[in-house]
Parts: structure tokens; sequence; C-alpha cells
């Protein structure tokens, strides 16, 4: 078998992180808008999480924020004059536009792109599709940056192959790897992926009648087609529609999978034991499936702490550490689950660390959100194009950077101001000197 790893590329936190509340069925985001933000404290939890996971072992990846304030966006739906008063323009006629184009959201990279690896695929390379997220407009603006920092960092055609991402139309409706999670034996045999969806496109089916279904089924069948998955590797699952219309806009919020482990709530999925026997007829090793019944916890306690959106690693001796956020251990009911279900049960969950995301979740990610997994062998890992893979000196560097460009606070108000967005064009321009990846920015393509 090939060295496989398992590297966890997380997205830098942007320098107009802010809390404007702008995604429906996302309650932490929506609860905390209008809140002064903090861009350079969120920016360095970050890479706190990152330089812990560094440490402790893990293969940790970076990839960069994309470029906000998005003043082309407004230019293309009419806002004209200089950018200083493309953004005064928005800001008094369409405040929701320009809070929607300064977003940090690519902070979550589990939305990113899905990602299917070489061991996996009938050409022995890693797939990439980036998602076209466009259930929500902050978001749509995120694809055509994010291909190009993926081709920037994964160039080599020996070893990865990109893919177009879908029609950005509501039947294809694509949130990437939020939604989706290989299930093996180990990284570098043969996997299972299950690929969880919201409603059908086409034909009948239950749908949530509160909050939006944002994955569809015809949208997670046509990534598998492309990274040429057939019927034996693929599990697809409707996620509940009760669970979403509670909060649970992903099914990473509500499901973590990490080797042949599943740790779920039992409102996960709509058929929660045809899932499991489809999981089980494909897997080429027994699948481990960790339920927390809602007895234990109530939807509400999983969508406030983000437990299900916590990183599942597996250690060298075939043990697994849970990476939780700090909101676990402050809610007595998730942490009993942690303690009496979870570490006490029949499965390699041995171990929980606790980080200080509080930025990230108060605008509605997690750990998990806050990063995009893709196995990589050692051919592929030295393939790789740029400085992306965290040392010591990169965290260093980063941090640096983080200390020179980024403000303390944030509102809302202060996205108008164009200081901000030169500040921001500044930050992103030194950023791709640092991580070494060329020009992929607008700005810098002309």
């Amino acid at each position: 078998m090939q060295d496989i790893r398992e590297v966890n590329f997380d997205g830098l936190v942007g320098p107009t992180h802010n809390y404007a509340g702008l995604a429906a069925g996302n309650l932490a985001s929506l609860r905390h808008e209008g809140l002064t933000a903090n861009p350079k404290q969120g920016a360095l939890q970050g890479l706190a999480k990152m330089k812990a996971l560094m440490e402790a072992g893990y293969a940790q990846g970076v990839l960069p924020p994309q470029q906000r304030p998005d003043i082309g966006a407004l230019r293309a739906l009419g806002f004209s004059g200089t950018d200083g008063e493309v953004l005064a323009r928005a800001a008094g006629e369409a405040p929701q536009l320009l809070r929607a184009v300064c977003s940090a959201s690519s902070m979550w990279t589990a939305n990113a792109a899905t990602v299917t690896p070489s061991v996996d695929a009938p050409d022995h390379r890693a797939h990439f599709t980036p998602a076209n997220l466009q259930s929500s407009f902050h978001r749509f603006l995120e694809p055509e940056t994010t291909a190009r920092v993926l081709k920037a960092i994964f160039r080599d055609e020996r070893h990865f192959i990109h893919h177009p991402v879908l029609p950005a139309t509501p039947a294809f409706a694509d949130e990437g790897a939020a939604n989706h999670t290989r299930l093996c034996a180990e990284h570098d045999e043969p996997g299972v992926h299950l690929f969880v969806y919201g409603r059908k496109a086409f034909g009948d089916g239950r749908e949530p009648s509160r909050y939006p279904a944002r994955q569809t089924l015809e949208a997670s069948q046509a990534v598998a087609r492309q990274h040429g998955l057939v019927d034996a590797q693929c599990v697809f699952a409707q996620q509940h529609p009760e669970a979403i219309d509670a909060g649970v806009f992903h099914n990473d919020v509500i499901a973590v999978g990490n080797g042949p482990v599943l740790l779920y709530h039992e409102m996960a999925f709509l058929d929660e034991e045809g899932t499991l026997e489809a999981l089980r007829a494909r897997m080429a090793t027994p699948l481990i499936p960790v339920r927390v019944p809602h007895e234990a916890m109530s939807l509400e306690d999983a969508v406030g702490s983000y437990l299900f959106n916590s990183q599942l690693l597996t250690n060298p001796d075939g043990s697994m550490t849970l990476v939780v956020p700090g909101e676990c251990q402050e809610n007595e009911a998730v942490w009993r689950v942690i303690q009496d279900l979870i570490l006490a049960g029949f499965n390699p969950i041995s171990e929980v660390v606790v980080k200080d995301v509080k930025q990230s979740m108060q605008n509605g990610g997690g750990p998990a959100c806050l990063r995009l997994r893709v196995a990589l062998s050692q051919a592929e890992r030295d393939a790789l194009d740029g400085r992306v893979l965290l040392t010591p000196a990169l965290h260093e560097d980063l941090t640096a950077w983080v200390e020179r460009h980024y403000r303390d606070h944030l509102i809302p108000q202060d996205l108008a101001d164009p200081e901000l967005a030169r500040e921001s064009l500044t930050a992103l321009d030194e950023l791709t000197g640092l991580l070494d990846i060329g020009s992929v920015y607008p700005f810098q393509l002309g």
C-alpha cells in the first residue's frame, strides 16, 4: 500500500471577517448578526489550532482567503464610480449586498470542494470539484477563485485532476465536502463515499419546511460521476428534514466520519438504518457507528455546541482524537455525552482535545468547517506547489502577517471603508508571496 496520509487544509480567516448574519438556517450566524467581530483574533485562533495539530503529528495545510470586498461583483450589479464610490453607494442603497461581498465565509473550506483520493479513482489521480455554493449569494462568489487556488497548489497533472464547477442552478446545488464523508479501514485502502443530500431536484421526497436544503441528490451524483466513482463505492443518504429545520444546514453539523468510524446523531439521516446497512454492504471493513440518541443530546444542543462539527483524527496506534470547540465543554449535556457515550464506548475514539475557535463559531463554523480533508500519498505531497504545508517557520510567518495587517474589531458599518479594502488587498498580495502560489486573485490578474 501507498503511504497515504490525510492532510487537513485549513482556511485562513480573512481580513474582512464580520458578523453579517447572511446564512439562512445557520442559527449561530443569525444570532450574532451585527456584533463586533475581531478578524485578528479569528485568524490567530485558526492558526493556533493548525499549529497544535501540526505539533501533535497530524499533516496540516493552509488555504488562503478570498479577495474581499468583491468590488467586481458590485460593479456587475450596476454600481459604478471609483472603488470608494462603489462601496459608499452599496452601503447606502443595498447594505445587504455590501455585507455579502465582504463575507469571509471562505474560511470554512469544508465547503470549498469535494475531493476523491487517488486510491479510489479509476485513473489513480486525486480528483477535485469546487462547490458551486449557489444556495447563497455571498458564497456563490467563491468558486472561481477557489478553483484557481486549488489548481495552483494541486498543479501536477500526473497526480491531480480538476473538474468544472457544477451548473449554478437549484437543481445542482452543491456545498462541497460538508456533505461528503469517506469511510475506510485505513486512508491508504479503498474507501466508501457517503454523500448526504437535503432534497431531490427531480422527483418527490420529504423536504424541510423552515430552512432551505442546500444540497441536492443530483449534485452529489454528478460529483461522483465526475470522479469516476461507481455504485459500489457510493452511498447517497438524505439528511433528516427535521434536523435541517433545527439549524443543521450541512451534514457535518450532525455527523462526522473517519476511517471506519461514523459519529452521528440519531436525527442525522432520514433513513438511519438504511444508510448504515448500505455502508456495511459496501465497506471492506466493519463499520463502527457511534450513535448519539436524541434523549442524550437534543438537536438544539448539537447545533449550539457543534459537537459533530469536530475533527476526528487517526493516531499512529490506530486510536482517534476528537478535536472539539470550547462550546462543547461549556455545555453540561454535551460534555457528558463526550465522556460517557463517546470516550467510554466501544470505538477507537480515546481522546478529546478542546480548541478555542470562538470567532468562527459565532459565525456558524466549528473545527471541521475550517478544514478540507485531502488524502495524499507521499509522491502527491511531494508534488504540491507552493509553501502550503504548515511548518513552524510558516506558522511564524503567517502569525506575523496577521499581526501586521488585521484589525482587531470590525462591525458591518466598517465594510464601506475604502481603507479596509486597501488593507485587505495589500495583505492578500503579500500572502500569495508567503505561500508561493502565484497570482490567484482577480486584482492580481488584472
